[in-house]
């Protein structure tokens, strides 16, 4: 991975990000459709908040309940970022292990890479479907290709990316790192 953030900081500062964009939704974008096939903008915060709660409950944590993305997904979205921060915040809880798709981890570890990587590819998808500015910063297109480098062929695993689109030669860094992940820019 390109940067030397810690774990707690670079969620904090890639969670903000994702905030900023799912907070800029227009109400009438929520049921939009997003790069992710068959999903809404809501779906996609559905998605994160849904995989983010499963995984700390893998290293037996929960989050305390919060507000329905049915109802207010942005509310649902900060309780959960707040709940998963204050569990990165604490060392012993972000070092709680499990034994992983690739061998024993930890929670810390694992919210590092795939989950922050999340961030980054499903908030470009939420930026794409809720029309908002979809720049993604070079240093977070240098952890979604990073992760992409450390997962290998487990990114074509169902539910995580789909095929690789073809892009032009010409094309720039986030059109072809979004391509790697089945998105097209």
């Amino acid at each position: 991975m390109m940067t030397t953030e810690s774990t707690p900081d670079l969620y904090r500062r890639l969670a903000a990000t994702f905030s900023d964009r799912v907070d800029a939704v227009p109400a009438d974008r929520w049921d939009a459709p997003s790069p992710c096939d068959g999903w809404t903008t809501r779906d996609v915060v559905a998605h994160v908040v849904e995989t983010q709660t499963r995984m700390v409950g893998v290293v037996g944590l929960s989050l305390p309940d919060g507000p329905s993305v049915t109802d207010d997904p942005a509310a649902a979205w900060r309780h959960t970022r707040d709940a998963v921060q204050a569990i990165l915040d604490d060392p012993a809880k972000a070092s709680l292990e499990y034994d992983g798709h690739f061998g024993r981890t930890d929670l810390a570890a694992t919210m590092r890479t795939f989950y922050c990587f999340d961030l980054v590819a499903h908030g470009w998808d939420i930026a794409r479907a809720a029309g908002l500015d979809e720049t993604v910063p070079d240093t977070d297109l240098d952890l979604l290709d990073a992760v992409v480098a450390q997962l290998g062929d487990s990114i074509r695993t169902d539910g995580v990316c789909g095929p690789a689109v073809d892009v032009p030669d010409d094309a720039d860094r986030q059109t072809r790192t979004l391509a790697t992940l089945g998105r097209r820019a």
